[in-house]
């Protein structure tokens, strides 16, 4: 039917779920469909949680449980969380036992330059595997990233008689040489160099950026997450590291914190109550290192294919 004019009269507008606003109400989640209110979830996330927490800090309770006791008492059945007489005079004693601030600070330059040298060496190898084209690219990654599976006592040796053969043993150089390069840091900046776009270095390209000028002036800005994880990991793998100070350094002045704690274990005793109070004084750097970096840390890892 048409009005006398000619225009079709107004139909009613067919039944859709946006004539209401879109706003159906759904079914009411009850005990019976297998549903919990969403605060219960929360809570029992959060306990669980706390739980794992709670485990992880037990060996650090102890640690510093044990470093205000006696030797004594450090593993007194049953075990006192508490001491009854804290001896925080052990965090003094320490520093004359021991040369304790040579430690830290040998720990402390090691530990730096090798991590800027790994940041700087897997960035850049990252990039050339991530960004530029050449052939066979993928297959010598892939053949890079394998190295990580095998284990390091299996090249321990030939790398000793490389470094004494080159008369670096007993110097940082024959530590820093060795772990200047890492195929993880690679991996680690490769993913997150993948999900920047291409478009960005065709783009710096076409302005007449070289691959260099790409790395310096696009990259690294863009990849600070990255970086910040990446240097955060190497640190304190190379702060805690044992063996390779071990096997290379000799002199007492060129020990780490790690090898000076070796000084408090004699032939027949050790003195356990020094030994964690050296362990505390170590992890105090590493914590408030992570506690001002753990931003940069969650982004990095967030982002660079490393989700759990």
């Amino acid at each position: 039917m048409t009005l006398p004019d000619g225009l079709p009269t107004a139909t009613a507008a067919p039944d859709r779920p946006e004539a209401d606003g879109g706003a159906r109400r759904r079914p009411a989640r009850t005990a019976g469909d297998g549903g919990r209110p969403r605060p219960l979830r929360t809570a029992l996330a959060y306990a669980a949680l706390a739980a794992v927490a709670l485990l992880v800090l037990v060996p650090f309770g102890l640690m510093v449980s044990a470093s205000l006791k006696r030797d004594n008492e450090v593993f007194t059945i049953p075990l006192e969380w508490i001491p009854r007489e804290p001896r925080w005079s052990n965090f003094a004693e320490i520093w004359d036992r021991v040369p304790m601030l040579t430690y830290l600070g040998n720990s402390v330059l090691l530990s730096a330059a090798i991590t800027v040298l790994q940041v700087l060496t897997g960035s850049f190898a990252a990039y050339g595997f991530a960004k530029v084209r050449f052939p066979g690219r993928d297959a010598l990654f892939l053949a890079y990233i394998a190295t990580i599976a095998v284990p390091w006592q299996a090249y321990m040796v030939p790398q000793y008689i490389m470094m004494r053969r080159a008369e670096l043993t007993d110097t940082y150089w024959s530590i820093i040489l060795i772990q200047a390069f890492g195929a993880f840091g690679v991996f680690l900046m490769r993913q997150y160099y993948a999900s920047i776009p291409d478009e960005l270095c065709e783009a710096a390209r076409i302005d007449g950026l070289s691959e260099y000028g790409i790395y310096r002036r696009v990259m690294l800005p863009l990849s600070k997450p990255a970086l910040a994880s990446l240097a955060l990991l190497t640190f304190v793998t190379t702060w805690n590291d044992y063996m390779g100070p071990f096997i290379y350094l000799t002199s007492n002045e060129l020990w780490t914190v790690q090898l000076g704690l070796r000084s408090f274990v004699g032939q027949y005793e050790s003195e356990y109550a020094m030994i964690m109070t050296g362990a505390v004084l170590s992890v105090l750097p590493i914590l408030v290192l992570f506690l001002f970096g753990q931003r940069y840390f969650i982004r990095g890892i967030a982002t660079s294919g490393l989700k759990g």
